[in-house]
């Protein structure tokens, strides 16, 4: 905790911010907290839609040789995968930056 006071000293010796700006971060951070919840819905309802991977596998490899396999990234559920794995990094960029939001300019 001592670090975090320690943070938004230094952010208050480095000059004092403009009025404007201290006045936009509630907003600022009320947006972000919207795009996390909207991303963390998304990634929620693409995840129980996916369909499982245990499609007939083989016991010696565990993967069943099969076309579909082969050319799964191009396919719905690739497709899909990619864009969890993106959405999931964004969530997570946001909650940092809400975070370091929220210990510079606590609420008051």
């Amino acid at each position: 905790m001592n670090y975090f006071n320690n943070l938004s000293n230094l952010v208050a010796a480095a000059g004092e911010v403009p009025e404007w700006v201290a006045n936009s971060f509630p907003t600022i951070k009320t947006v972000l907290a919207i795009i996390i919840t909207l991303c963390s819905l998304f990634m929620i309802v693409a995840v129980i839609s996916q369909k499982s991977e245990s499609n007939g596998s083989s016991a010696i490899t565990g993967k069943a040789d099969t076309y579909y396999n082969r050319n799964k990234n191009t396919s719905l559920q690739g497709t899909i995968k990619k864009l969890i794995m993106i959405v999931a990094i964004v969530i997570l960029v946001l909650s940092i930056a809400f975070l370091v939001l929220n210990t510079i300019y606590p609420a008051q």
